[in-house]
């Protein structure tokens, strides 16, 4: 509830409280003024007798008002007979004098709080009564004419009083409505937060299984590397070496000894590619978009191809996880453009939402996606480890690619914000 809602509460029980008081005063105040002085005593005695009952009835009906912070009434018996017993003495003191009718008019402002609902328009209707008899001339009536004014002020008074009774419990109806939807968003917007709490929860743990299930999967994948780089390059220096051993003549040996210095500097490399796969320097003090950024700017001036960074979407912090991965996808995905003499390659970072999306393109030789199984074997760690590494965190790689027309890489992986 509102300060302003709390504040017309305040004043409508105030005007509960202090309107009888008010309307029987002014009664008082226009009946005595124009009171004939010579009437009979009996009459003045029983006005002033019926102004003291109805006082002590409103200072009783006072003290009863509910305490604490909701002292609003709610229909009762009690309620019901306290109505009653005011409309008795409120039609008394119009029989004396007309101008009681204003505090017959106290039984249009509570009949909601102190009468059951089935019987709210019956009191309506009595006061009504009342009230439409004072503004005819005051009971008993004399003639036709005025039994026929009283029955049109009386058509009048309840039809209008039954009209606003009507409408405030419409009003009544669409307050407790928008109670109800207010309290059903509560739950809602509670539920909801407390999906997303969860979801949160999820993803932290799904990153720290992810990290777990990684070491294994890291040191089979290191392995492999190393058996299918840097051990048949040793195992090819080896064998270079050998026949320089065994070959008299300058000239093969000379040759076969170049091979084997190709052989080693080409070994030297994979080596120092695995040792940065296993910790991407580049994150230390850098965010995501810087590292990949210097990244493909050092790769493009070591081996002169064209490429270009971009990055769309608004810029998050990362989980360390998510930026690791991304950065060894790209780093792995320059390694294959390398290969594939590829002439100009596009690196492209979006932040789209609840996800993000790297996409790697490049106008290399290309290869048949349906020959990728035996391309993997064949080159190492390769697409299916960038494939792993992107599930390993919940996310997909798509690969686009034809034999002469260059590769398209897309990996998609949930945007998880860096942990503080």
């Amino acid at each position: 509830m509102t300060a302003v809602d709390t504040q017309l509460d305040r004043r409508w029980e105030q005007f509960h409280t202090w309107g009888p008081y008010g309307l029987l005063g002014s009664g008082v105040v226009l009946a005595f003024a124009t009171a004939d002085p010579h009437a009979a005593p009996a009459k003045w005695y029983a006005a002033f007798g019926l102004i003291a009952a109805a006082v002590a009835l409103q200072l009783w009906w006072h003290s009863t008002r509910p305490r604490g912070p909701d002292r609003r009434r709610t229909p009762s018996r009690t309620g019901a007979v306290y109505y009653a017993v005011r409309w008795g003495l409120a039609f008394a003191l119009t029989y004396l004098n007309p101008f009681f009718a204003f505090y017959a008019a106290t039984g249009y402002m509570d009949a909601d709080e102190t009468l059951p609902p089935r019987w709210h328009r019956i009191g309506l209707l009595a006061s009504a009564v009342t009230v439409a008899g004072a503004q005819a001339g005051g009971v008993p009536f004399h003639g036709v004419l005025q039994w026929t004014v009283f029955v049109a002020l009386l058509i009048a008074n309840s039809g209008l009083q039954m009209v606003v009774a009507h409408l405030t419990e419409q009003e009544a109806e669409r307050a407790r409505e928008r109670t109800e939807t207010i309290a059903e968003l509560e739950r809602t917007n509670a539920a909801l937060q407390q999906a997303l709490d969860e979801n949160a929860a999820l993803h932290a743990q799904l990153l720290v299984q992810a990290r777990e299930a990684g070491v294994a999967d890291e040191r089979r994948r290191l392995a492999a590397e190393i058996h299918d780089t840097i051990a048949q390059g040793l195992t090819g220096i080896i064998a270079q070496l050998q026949v320089v051993a065994n070959t008299p003549e300058r000239g093969p040996a000379r040759e076969h000894l170049h091979r084997a210095m190709d052989l080693a500097r080409h070994s030297l490399g994979e080596a120092r590619r695995s040792v940065q796969n296993l910790a991407p320097v580049a994150l230390e003090n850098d965010g995501l978009p810087e590292a990949l950024k210097k990244t493909v700017a050092e790769w493009g001036e070591r081996t002169g191809v064209r490429a270009e960074f971009t990055v769309t979407g608004t810029t998050e912090q990362l989980h360390e996880e998510v930026s690791a991965t991304l950065l060894r996808i790209v780093q792995e995905a320059l390694s294959n453009a390398r290969h594939a003499r590829a002439s100009r390659v596009g690196v492209t970072l979006s932040f789209m939402g609840d996800e993000v999306v790297l996409d790697i393109r490049d106008d290399g030789t290309g290869f048949d996606p349906l020959a990728l199984p035996a391309r993997s074997r064949s080159g190492g760690f390769g697409l299916d480890g960038m494939r792993a590494r992107a599930e390993r965190i919940a996310g997909s790689l798509a690969v686009e690619s034809e034999p002469g027309h260059g590769t398209a890489l897309s990996a998609r992986v949930p945007l998880v914000r860096h942990e503080r």
